[in-house]
């Protein structure tokens, strides 16, 4: 019966028999996920029912938004969750850039330098920083900027870091993405982000150390505030919104990192005291709630496909047997078609808008033609199943979400189905 509906969803008995033989060796790792989400579960139960979470919690306020205690005790939730001082979570802030953009722009002062010793940043913060020129970016500010890339093996050069930190007494803040972006690199554990603020902390003391913690959240038991970070960063339609989330960003850190960027979110004197909630609270909440599992779902869709996909011969990374520290898995076709033909089958999987077929475009904030599928609940939710990718070389699409486990497995099969019915994987190879 299962093997009719995958065929009622055009899926192949070759394809749906091939993922079956994947599938049959991932036992052991998908039991880990589960004792993992288990234990993350616990941790957001119990910081819900330390802050005695009520239902006068989850009503809401309009207009200024004063004395909303549902914002409140969800905040103090959040920095219970990720071991912090204190954390802003608003739907105010529209996305994880925004998020971003905000714990920047608030901790940071003209004559400043923003330091990041794993590479480049995100494509999006780049307009942000000023790498690429942009209205309002850091540089016009006057703060400056300066990295150092990882080694070639994806290891911290510790080397040029010191040297780094030690020649520009003007570094305040530096920034450590965890997760790839647009990049083949490894994602950064937990373990290994501990040690390189550990690192930094032991030459510069004072510097601020902020994590963008997207695509990161709950796929461990531990978090980057966990091992000396000051700040974690993150948007809401990713990991800890657990697809209920309609929009929102949080910052988890220290009380000066937080009201700073309180502060500059609504206005100097008014900082956290405004901000209605409106009426997402429940959302927010239960998003947050159910945050745990959902991860785990996206995380073995992810494992998954990397199985799939490097079973095929394309180069997967992560690769199919290493640790996960995201819910990200990029796969690298070398041609575009590959990439468009992957997310055209995300999309044909989707519970929303699934007859349209996502073409590349020019997104805001992007160096290059963009193509994204999600047919999301949410618009743009990445934790929902999705996938895009930049048309340019090295032609690679990075797959993510998956409310279920389910349906993250149908999408793999329907991107492989796609690219079989594109002429770019042969049949043949399935067996």
């Amino acid at each position: 019966m299962k093997k009719e509906m995958y065929k009622a969803l055009g899926i192949s008995d070759a394809v749906v028999d091939f993922g079956e033989k994947i599938l049959s060796d991932l036992e052991e790792r998908f039991k880990k996920i589960d004792e993992n989400a288990e234990y993350n579960q616990l941790k957001v139960l119990k910081a819900m029912q330390d802050n005695k979470v009520s239902e006068a919690c989850l009503l809401g306020t309009t207009g200024y938004g004063y004395n909303d205690i549902g914002r409140e005790k969800l905040e103090a939730v959040y920095a219970s969750v990720f071991h912090t001082e204190d954390a802003l979570v608003r739907p105010q802030i529209t996305c994880g850039t925004h998020a971003l953009a905000l714990a920047l722009m608030s901790n940071l002062r003209p004559g400043d330098m923003l330091f990041s010793p794993v590479g480049k940043p995100y494509d999006t913060l780049e307009e942000v920083i000023g790498i690429r020129p942009s209205k309002g970016s850091l540089a016009e500010y006057g703060v400056i900027y300066a990295q150092v890339d990882l080694l070639p093996d994806g290891a911290f050069d510790f080397d040029n870091i010191k040297k780094t930190l030690l020649e520009n007494d003007n570094i305040k803040l530096c920034t450590i993405q965890r997760s790839k972006g647009y990049q083949t690199r490894p994602t950064l554990s937990v373990d290994r982000i501990g040690e390189l603020i550990s690192f930094i902390k032991s030459i510069k003391k004072d510097v601020i150390c902020m994590v963008d913690n997207c695509y990161g959240e709950f796929v461990d038991i531990k978090e980057p505030t966990d091992v000396g970070a000051d700040m974690v960063v993150g948007s809401l339609i990713k990991n800890p919104g657990g697809g209920l989330a309609p929009i929102g960003g949080y910052i988890a850190g220290t009380k000066e990192c937080v009201e700073n960027a309180a502060f500059r979110l609504t206005s100097p004197g008014l900082g956290k005291e405004v901000g209605a909630s409106l009426g997402i609270l429940p959302q927010f909440y239960q998003g947050f709630f159910l945050a745990p599992t959902v991860t785990a779902s996206a995380l073995k869709g992810a494992i998954f496909a990397a199985n799939v996909y490097e079973k095929l011969g394309f180069d997967v990374c992560p690769n199919a047997t290493e640790p996960r520290h995201d819910i990200i898995q990029a796969v690298t076709f070398g041609r575009a078609d590959g990439v468009i033909a992957f997310c055209q089958g995300v999309q044909a999987a989707a519970p929303v808008d699934s007859f349209v077929a996502p073409e590349p475009w020019d997104m805001p904030g992007y160096d290059a033609q963009v193509i994204m599928a999600a047919g999301a609940f949410v618009s743009g939710s990445s934790i929902e199943l999705s996938a895009d990718g930049p048309i340019k070389e090295p032609y690679s699409v990075f797959f993510q979400g998956g409310l279920t486990w389910p349906h993250a497995k149908l999408g793999i099969l329907k991107t492989l189905q796609s690219l079989v019915d594109a002429g770019i994987v042969s049949e043949s190879c399935l067996n």
